[in-house]
């Protein structure tokens, strides 16, 4: 019994360490793509550009994704590295109240182009997390964006999905694996965080 269980821990701990490499090599192939390297800093900069006239950054996604566009909000309302005043940022995920009511007058799709067409102004930026690229909730928010010129930056998995061509931005990780491409967006949400911070504050 004793080898039979020391086996099956040699099994989950290679497991363990495989699924580290597997996120540690998208990330690495991500270094290596110099065009997606030149849009994560465009995207940075251009949300400079927008909270430095005064406008805002708004973010929405579904379940991990939803999760990863309030941290990203948190870091710019909080703080990253720096003691620095509030940045605004608005994730469209977080009113319950909100998300019912419209699910339930209208329909789930419109959860977030709602507020879009309520919260935002011409010249904010509109942030949708989705690996698969292809969450209608989202799509349709980017959808009224267009209409509102708010610029809209998707961050999705290797195809892009319908997002790619609603975007005026897309940040496609390169994976296929649902949860090998949110561990690459919340390290490119902290990097944009960061590259803002320094522009902004240094």
């Amino acid at each position: 019994m004793e080898g039979r269980r020391e086996g099956r821990c040699e099994v989950k701990t290679e497991e363990i360490k495989s699924r580290f490499s597997e996120s540690a090599e998208i990330k690495l192939k991500i270094t290596r793509d110099d065009e997606l390297i030149r849009k994560i800093l465009g995207v940075a900069e251009d949300i400079v550009k927008a909270l430095k006239s005064g406008n805002k950054v708004l973010i929405c996604g579904n379940g991990g994704s939803a999760a990863d566009a309030q941290h990203i909000a948190a870091e710019l309302l909080g703080k990253f590295y720096m003691e620095r005043k509030a940045l605004p940022a608005i994730s469209l995920n977080t009113n319950v109240s909100v998300l019912t009511a419209v699910a339930n007058d209208y329909s789930y799709e419109d959860v977030f182009s709602r507020q879009v067409e309520g919260l935002g102004n011409p010249g904010d930026i509109l942030i949708g997390i989705s690996t698969s690229g292809n969450s209608k909730n989202i799509l349709k928010a980017f959808k009224t964006a267009r209409t509102l010129n708010i610029k809209t930056v998707g961050m999705t998995g290797i195809t892009g999905g319908k997002m790619k061509d609603l975007s005026d931005v897309c940040l496609t990780v390169p994976s296929d694996v649902t949860p090998r491409i949110q561990e690459s967006h919340i390290t490119i949400g902290h990097i944009i965080c960061e590259i803002i911070e320094k522009e902004m504050f240094a």
